[in-house]
């Protein structure tokens, strides 16, 4: 199955209410499908769930998301609750975007311990079990390793059966989850460094490496792959129609071609017409149709949203 193109925008700031409400009405009225908030402690201003709920409040038909939840901060009891919350009041507008946690400085700052990957994705595993029980019919109860959880009825229910969960990453592990779990698969970063700006970070963002997740994808979703729409965090929109010296940057800084430089998914450089045409070449290479850009690139990037949001 072939997604048509989605475009969506990641905030992390705003100095009032007034400036907040502006973005998410311009956002909406762009095209753009999704207004995303991320869920940091550090360089991130904005609680998600407060924020995406007054997104939802003065926008008609804007989709919302968490970009995403981190786990170990919310018990996924509460987590269910404000986000089937958040459903049933946007009239069904809402897209769970939840993690496993990975920016080291939001642990230590906040004081929480910080477990090993492979301990943080079991537990994530164990909550979208508790999110998806609670967010469907009848009483649930689920006792595992994390979370135990007897005869519940999650309440409200959301409008959105089922609601339409995020899940990314950049290694084999948490793919897999996302691949069997999820409805979106943010491909992205390998981040288990626990800082974004970390040599390796750029080097698993390549064309090639971007191969790999798709395939670790493929592999664990079986027959559901053609019902995934993978998604990317585009954070370098550049528009111009010299783009010779911005490519050779990126592609110095990734170790690579200047042909994979301009496919390289956080990125997209060149003319508007340059930049379409790559869209349309990681569709047909990835089935990646989904991608998000910063706020500060909405103006730049909206005669491409124009152009391809829905096709």
């Amino acid at each position: 199955m072939t997604f048509p193109f989605r475009f969506g925008v990641a905030c992390n700031q705003a100095r009032s209410r007034k400036e907040f409400t502006e973005l998410a009405r311009k956002v909406e009225s762009l095209g753009f499908s999704t207004l995303f908030v991320a869920d940091h402690f550090v360089d991130h201003d904005l609680a998600p769930t407060v924020a995406l709920t007054h997104a939802a409040a003065v926008t008609e038909t804007l989709r919302v998301g968490s970009f995403v939840l981190g786990n170990d901060y919310k018990h996924p009891v509460v987590c269910a609750r404000e986000m089937a919350t958040l459903d049933l009041l946007s009239d069904g507008r809402l897209e769970l975007g939840i993690g496993a946690g990975w920016m080291t400085a939001d642990y230590e700052k906040a004081g929480m311990q910080l477990d090993r990957p492979g301990v943080r994705i079991a537990r994530l595993a164990e909550a979208v079990t508790v999110l998806k029980g609670l967010f469907a019919g009848g009483p649930f109860t689920f006792h595992g390793d994390y979370y135990r959880v007897t005869d519940l009825d999650g309440r409200p229910k959301p409008v959105q059966q089922p609601l339409p969960l995020l899940i990314g990453g950049g290694g084999p592990k948490i793919l897999a989850l996302a691949a069997r779990e999820a409805q979106i698969v943010g491909l992205n970063a390998n981040l288990r460094s626990g800082d974004g700006t970390a040599p390796d970070v750029a080097r698993s963002l390549t064309p090639a490496e971007t191969d790999k997740k798709v395939r670790w994808v493929r592999e664990a979703a079986g027959g559901r792959f053609e019902q995934l729409e993978l998604q990317s965090l585009v954070g370098f929109v550049y528009v111009d129609d010299n783009p010779t010296a911005v490519l050779d940057g990126i592609a110095n800084a990734f170790g690579i071609s200047r042909d994979d430089a301009r496919l390289a998914p956080p990125c997209l450089v060149g003319t508007e017409d340059d930049i379409v045409a790559s869209l349309e070449e990681r569709r047909e290479r990835w089935n990646m149709s989904y991608h998000v850009v910063e706020d500060n690139a909405i103006d730049a990037f909206a005669p491409v949203v124009a152009r391809l949001a829905g096709k």
